[in-house]
């Protein structure tokens, strides 16, 4: 076995921005009884800096994630909610303690607001008793009870996840993977690419495929040359599918050469450069267009060329934002 690629295996970053993207859809895998009873069509909002003071303590040095949304459920009742990711994923002997500390100072500074608190664990822990605080003194008692989630027991329930249509399922396999491949970055590049292969498969938006290729990128970080070889199998199977979507990213590099050009050409013209550099500049907008049309559509029939030599600087601007998006060729080209 190698060394792992990322020692540190540091996950806070990578769910925190999944959270946030994906909060309903992370309520929905994880907790579905708490999301059926949420509001969806009015929109939540995260109270980080109020939650990072309450939690401004001596273990705030620790590494997790600590999220507080505002929800309104579907009888009217507007409820705070505290997620609490614990990162490094090993429950201490006082984690029960400190989602009730957690708990009640929230409770204080919202004191007719219901309020929810959930943990999730991500890496194997001891079995002790987790999800339950209960502390007595001459018949005086307090009984703080909530649920926690081990991912580690979702291996078992795998191929779930790669068949569910919730793309949280992918964070939750990007993070199984990459607590499972740790001391094996060979394991990984293998597990990171059959995830990005699956994810792939999806009909997703395209900002969701990015998304969820950033949180596996980031839970799965492999050493350069791995890396390297990760992308030459990616290439390949583009190559082999015509449908692979990495593509994108790619295109939307050269997209954006294509408009930063556009912009300059533009700025030349208004200080008044010259007419033959400006229609050189066009042609040369032209040819990146082309290259961009014939990598997401294949070759070009003859009157979309016709159109592309004949095209102003507006026209091809225009065109060049569509191409991402348009699902086929005509769509491009359509000014209606």
């Amino acid at each position: 076995m190698t060394q792992p690629s990322d020692p540190s295996n540091d996950f806070d970053s990578p769910w925190k921005e999944a959270l946030e993207y994906y909060f309903p859809q992370f309520m929905a895998l994880l907790f579905p009884e708490a999301h059926a009873e949420i509001d969806w069509s009015r929109p939540h909002e995260f109270l980080d800096t109020e939650l990072q003071k309450i939690v401004r303590d001596a273990e705030s040095g620790r590494r997790h994630t600590d999220k507080l949304v505002k929800v309104f459920t579907l009888g009217g009742v507007e409820t705070w909610v505290l997620i609490h990711v614990e990162i490094q994923g090993k429950a201490d002997r006082h984690f029960n303690r400190r989602m009730y500390r957690y708990h009640y100072r929230l409770q204080d500074r919202h004191p007719n607001r219901r309020i929810a608190s959930f943990a999730i664990l991500t890496d194997r822990n001891p079995v002790r008793q987790l999800g339950h605080y209960r502390q007595t003194l001459w018949h005086t008692e307090i009984d703080f009870k909530f649920p926690v989630i081990r991912l580690q027991d979702w291996h078992d329930h795998r191929t779930d996840l790669e068949n569910s249509p919730n793309p949280f399922a992918l964070v939750v396999l990007a993070q199984l993977d990459a607590h499972r491949t740790r001391q094996d970055d060979s394991a990984r590049k293998a597990g990171k690419f059959g995830l990005i292969r699956l994810l792939l498969s999806r009909d997703y938006a395209r900002q969701d495929i990015m998304e969820l290729l950033r949180v596996i990128d980031w839970l799965m970080q492999l050493p350069d040359e791995l890396e390297r070889q990760l992308t030459d199998e990616i290439k390949q199977l583009e190559a082999e599918t015509m449908t692979y979507v990495m593509s994108i990213e790619r295109l939307a590099l050269e997209q954006g050469k294509l408009e930063g050009r556009m912009e300059g050409r533009m700025e030349g013209k208004i200080e008044g450069k010259a007419e033959g550099k400006i229609e050189g500049k066009i042609e040369g907008e032209a040819g990146i267009l082309q290259r961009l049309l014939v990598k997401r559509f294949g070759p070009l029939p003859d009157v979309i060329q016709q159109r592309l030599d004949q095209a102003t600087s507006e026209q091809l601007e225009i065109w060049a934002e569509r191409v991402l998006d348009a699902p086929n060729l005509p769509a491009v080209f359509d000014d209606h």
